[in-house]
């Protein structure tokens, strides 16, 4: 294991809580950072995959994406077992056809707070298994609250964050930084501002992209996406 010098490097990661390669992402970071010994200061940043979504979507998550994509609906079924074959690899439990398609800005917005709060990673955490796992509704503001307390959070201020919207401005930015990057999927991370992972890589990729951020600290500027 490397010993890390310096101060922790700041990792951010672009993701949606409806995304699937995200949490499998998440995994494989975590698991990278524990492989180098690398110190680090994690953000998660807004992305929408579907800004466009209702909040009570009508149908299921395989008719959202059998519409979306104009994919016949067993290819649909092949594409999500295949994945929660690979999230199982991960020790993730996915249930992707009956997970609740919603609007996810309201859960961003929480997100937001929660950073503030010190919480940002135990309510991604959250999120991620109620809606793969629990197939819960996390558009629901009630959902959201009740998920939100189990992550450290007071119920009334984030009732009171949801209603008036504190956090949208937020949450657009990380949009419109996304787009300066050239970010049009996710997972993407960031890492120093200055070097980028695409895509829920391996471990041994996000272990090989921070021992290459904290050697080239001092000087990198630019964000190439691996």
């Amino acid at each position: 294991m490397s010993q890390p010098l310096g101060e922790p490097l700041q990792v951010e990661v672009w993701s949606d809580v409806q995304c699937p390669w995200c949490w499998i992402g998440r995994r494989r970071l975590q698991e990278a950072v524990a492989a180098t010994g690398e110190e680090i200061e994690l953000v998660y940043r807004s992305f929408e995959l579907a800004p466009d979504v209702p909040v009570d979507y009508d149908g299921t998550s395989v008719d959202f994406l059998a519409d979306r994509k104009g994919m016949p609906r067993d290819q649909v079924r092949a594409m999500m077992a295949r994945v929660t074959e690979i999230a199982a690899g991960d020790g993730l439990e996915y249930h992707l056809e009956t997970a609740r398609q919603t609007n996810t800005v309201l859960a961003h917005e929480l997100l937001h707070l929660a950073r503030e709060r010190g919480v940002q990673e135990q309510l991604k955490e959250r999120l991620f298994r109620a809606y793969f796992t629990e197939n819960r509704h996390v558009g629901d503001v009630e959902e959201l609250v009740s998920l939100a307390v189990e992550s450290g959070l007071d119920a009334a201020e984030a009732r009171a964050a949801l209603a008036d919207h504190r956090y949208l401005p937020a949450v657009r930015a990380d949009v419109a930084q996304a787009r300066a990057y050239g970010i049009n999927g996710v997972p993407f991370t960031v890492i120093d501002g200055a070097l980028g992972v695409s895509g829920a890589q391996s471990a041994d990729v996000f272990a090989a992209a921070l021992r290459q951020a904290r050697a080239a600290r001092a000087g990198a500027t630019s964000v190439p996406a691996s």
